[in-house]
């Protein structure tokens, strides 16, 4: 995590934190089911967002150096891993 602020990811993640604390909250008041789907929807979206301030940075950080240092599998294999995951 070179380029990206450690404290603003945190600071996103708590926002997260919090946001799942309040779905659970909603299911235990009963709320209705289509007001906690748009939630859980909210979350994903967050989530996704940190995921693509993580791969931005490993790709402008990580990936150079690695191919700098005649790394190329292991670049391209961390991609690749990354890429199958989102695909799920």
């Amino acid at each position: 995590m070179h380029n990206i602020s450690k404290t603003k990811l945190v600071r996103r993640l708590k926002i997260i934190e919090g946001q799942v604390r309040g779905l659970q909250d909603m299911v235990e008041r009963g709320t209705y089911c289509i007001d906690i789907i748009t939630q859980t929807s909210a979350v994903k979206q967050a989530l996704s967002s940190v995921e693509d301030v993580l791969m931005e940075s490993h790709l402008s950080t990580c990936v150079i150096d690695q191919i700098k240092k005649k790394q190329e599998k292991k670049a391209i294999g961390e991609i690749l891993k990354v890429y199958r995951l989102k695909r799920k």
